[in-house]
């Protein structure tokens, strides 16, 4: 694997983080688009879309690729898929139905809390005390979310607020342990590329979905006529292509550029344009405690940016070697 290192890795790494963050913000909007549907067929619909376009992908270098594979990295694909991916959507998808985008969005944003908390622990990380301002804006903009959903009045019910507030922080916890375990193992996996591990991604996602599109089925039952199943359809395959193949490329090239510390902090992204594609969506302004807790979460991701930047002349340090292996 080329190894790219000092300012110019982070420049790179950065990019990429904000063209995942632009596509990722798109999932977003998808249960907004499919309200007569449950979270579970649009997840089902996605992956099942994702997995067969990364079959398709992975296809020509199949021969090449199973043999780096043992039954460890099967596994670590498997718990992966279903936390990152499956039941990461799943509760993304109740979120924004029950508590709409931004508080969704808002939620999601504090990754770079949890992440960069666990990424303090590994060698040549940066300490944790010269994070502490950084996580405590973002925990400021945390309050400011929960706030405005328990507080301020808003047209869904209080229970469906809780409801969805519930789901984004069980989102929030599946995400992290995913943006976790994958860049872990993404250091350790030289000889699989950051596409090739996505799609390996991809296959046991739609294997996932596969295994609940039964269950997905039986459990509907609301009547919807071809417009309706052709919009799932569409909005399914959209979603799997910008945000599942190309996304999720982008992340994984980005997870080999930067620190764990500073690859939690490029969520913001998702958030930024997620909030950007909600108002849009709801044709409205922000409200205040939504500024207030932008305006936290983005200082305190620029901050953390800051502590990561090398003296000048000096190579950015690598968060754990290669060699290493997950610590899971």
């Amino acid at each position: 694997m080329e190894r790219n290192t000092g300012s110019g890795a982070t420049r790179l790494g950065i990019a990429c983080g904000i063209g995942a963050g632009a596509l990722w913000g798109l999932v977003f909007l998808a249960p907004e688009l499919t309200r007569s549907f449950s979270p579970l067929h649009l997840t089902v619909g996605r992956y099942l879309a994702y997995g067969a376009l990364s079959a398709v992908l992975v296809a020509p270098r199949w021969r090449a690729l199973a043999p780096l594979l043992t039954r460890r990295e099967w596994l670590a694909l498997t718990w992966l898929s279903l936390a990152g991916n499956t039941l990461y959507y799943v509760l993304l998808s109740s979120a924004v139905q029950w508590g709409g985008i931004a508080m969704t969005s808002l939620v999601i944003g504090l990754l770079p809390v949890a992440v960069t908390i666990i990424g303090s622990r590994d060698r040549d990380a940066v300490p944790l005390h010269r994070l502490a301002p950084s996580l405590l804006l973002c925990s400021t903009g945390a309050l400011c979310i929960g706030w405005q959903a328990m507080a301020l009045p808003s047209p869904r019910a209080f229970g469906a607020q809780i409801a969805g507030l519930l789901c984004a922080v069980g989102a929030l916890v599946s995400w992290t342990a995913f943006a976790v375990g994958n860049s872990r193992w993404l250091r350790r996996l030289e000889h699989v590329s950051a596409h090739d591990w996505s799609l390996l991604l991809g296959l046991v996602t739609g294997a996932q979905a596969a295994l609940l599109l039964p269950l997905a089925l039986a459990l509907d039952t609301t009547r919807h006529d071809r417009a309706a199943w052709a919009g799932l359809a569409g909005v399914s395959v959209g979603v799997a292509v910008l945000a599942s193949i190309f996304g999720n490329a982008l992340w994984n090239r980005m997870s080999r550029l930067l620190p764990l510390t500073l690859v939690g902090q490029m969520i913001l992204f998702e958030t930024l344009f997620a909030l950007l594609y909600g108002f849009l969506w709801e044709r409205r302004l922000p409200t205040p405690w939504e500024v207030a807790a932008f305006v936290l979460v983005v200082l305190g991701v620029v901050s953390c940016v800051s502590v990561h930047r090398s003296p000048r002349g000096s190579p950015v340090p690598e968060t754990r070697d290669a060699r290493q292996g997950p610590s899971d």
